[in-house]
């Protein structure tokens, strides 16, 4: 009964929240299992952006369900954004759901999974469904949990919860509640054990990870409490790499501008959510910028790191976007040149302002929409991998590539998977490639050796 399967859909937060669950369970006793049909328990984590990742999570719990059909003693749960958003409803679609627990309340799963596993042992009555979902005070600085066997070379590490802003297309200041940042020492010491551990690279997360701690600290001169933490974090040995996500375009002023230029460990790759490129359409998202700050933000990084890369969020198919709006967003997508893009068809989110407006585009126009940023972006991302022929990259090598014998995964400073020969030595080393060919996503490269290297192989060959 011990066995433990979780599956997580969305974002980085969600892979890092079910992280930290599963090394709870871990120190409780339970066993993590890597696919579903192995598990006692499965816990899927999921996600209410868009209506899509809801009807996936939905989709998967209705078929799990028939394992009780077989096994009574079969535990199914729901937590994250969609328990958080739905609450008690889902158990009008899934009425055999064990566990409900909501954002705040990832920590006591261990707690009610024990108390369920207990009942069901004791041969009584199924206990009625659990169902968690209350705010609690603290509830950030639970996300802390890493597996201390386990070498990470590159690890999330939340610093925040919540949002406080109120974008008219978004469900996540109700399922993540108010913003609620973590004491900045605890998460020093957080990487700083990571480090202790291997860890090389680590991605500080948040809802809008650049409004980090700005009601619990001050600013020191005209340094924001954000900029702070990368600065105390940049200064830990072991530590090479820093990125983070997701930030608002409001947190770009000069203090984290200059960061860019200023701290070497943090890469030149920043994640800077769009939405749209039409002024008009960004005041019906209650986007506190216009098209013409977010290029002068681009132009402040660009200036700061002239090869700095950038990945963006588009939404297409807002309501009452106009073929003129779109248009404005197609070309200021095509004139920055993103290196990555999510683009999303906007979904409705019950509960949500823009849920409500009219003029509501059919499904076929936001698809067309979409496709027209997706071939701009593979030009670019294509065009930029290219340029690289040739040239020498440092890598963070992760581990074995999917395919291939012998070849290994690792990613550039700007985010580029890049694939290569290697040895399981390599893994968690920083080494210099020389990229020799590329596609729309991956570059493909050979490790460049110094003269030493070359003279040991030679030698070993000889």
């Amino acid at each position: 009964m011990n066995r433990v399967y979780i599956k997580t859909y969305g974002c980085q937060m969600n892979e890092r929240d079910s992280e930290a669950v599963g090394q709870l369970l871990r120190s409780r006793g339970y066993s993590l299992v890597e696919n579903e049909y192995e598990a006692d328990t499965v816990l899927l984590n999921t996600c209410s952006v868009r209506d899509q990742a809801e009807q996936k999570a939905i989709g998967k719990a209705g078929y799990l369900r028939k394992r009780k059909e077989s096994d009574p003693n079969f535990v199914l749960g729901i937590m994250g954004c969609m328990a958080q958003n739905r609450g008690s409803e889902l158990l009008d679609r899934l009425p055999d759901l064990d566990l409900i627990v909501g954002t705040q309340k990832f920590h006591r799963v261990p707690d009610h999974l024990d108390r369920l596993i207990e009942s069901m042992e004791g041969q009584g009555p199924r206990p009625a469904t659990v169902i968690d979902l209350e705010d609690e005070e603290s509830s950030q600085n639970e996300i802390r949990h890493h597996d201390p066997e386990k070498r990470q070379v590159s690890a999330f590490v939340s610093i925040m919860q919540g949002c406080n802003m109120r974008c008219s297309f978004c469900i996540v200041p109700k399922t993540r509640g108010e913003e609620r940042a973590r004491p900045m020492e605890d998460i020093v010491a957080e990487c700083r054990r990571l480090a202790e551990c291997g860890t090389k690279e680590v991605t500080l997360l948040g809802q809008i990870v650049t409004s980090y701690g700005q009601r619990e600290f001050p600013r020191i001169g005209d340094k924001t409490p954000f900029v702070q933490l990368l600065e105390k974090i940049h200064a830990l040995d072991g530590i090479e790499r820093i990125r983070f996500t997701s930030p608002h375009p409001r947190g770009f002023r000069n203090d984290l501008v200059r960061a860019y230029r200023e701290l070497p460990k943090l890469c030149e790759y920043v994640h800077l959510p769009l939405q749209s490129g039409s002024d008009r359409v960004l005041k019906l998202m209650k986007r506190p910028y216009s098209v013409d700050r977010y290029r002068r933000i681009v132009d402040s990084l660009r200036e700061a790191v002239p090869d700095m890369y950038f990945s963006t969020d588009i939404i297409v198919g807002f309501p009452g976007e106009t073929e003129e709006d779109f248009e404005a967003t197609r070309q200021l997508f095509e004139e920055i040149g993103f290196d990555m893009a999510y683009i999303f068809k906007y979904s409705p989110r019950t509960g949500t302002p823009a849920a409500e407006m009219a003029d509501q585009l059919p499904q076929q126009e936001k698809e067309r929409r979409n496709q027209v940023l997706l071939e701009i972006l593979g030009d670019h991302s294509r065009r930029r991998n290219e340029s690289l022929i040739g040239h020498t990259q440092e890598i963070l090598v992760e581990g074995r590539a999917r395919k291939g014998e012998g070849m290994f995964l690792g990613r550039t400073r700007g985010f580029r998977k890049t694939i290569f020969p290697g040895n399981d030595r390599l893994i968690g080393e920083l080494v210099p490639v020389k990229v020799n060919s590329a596609t729309v996503s991956t570059l493909f490269a050979e490790p460049v050796l110094t003269g030493l290297e070359e003279a040991t192989r030679v030698a070993a060959v000889g």
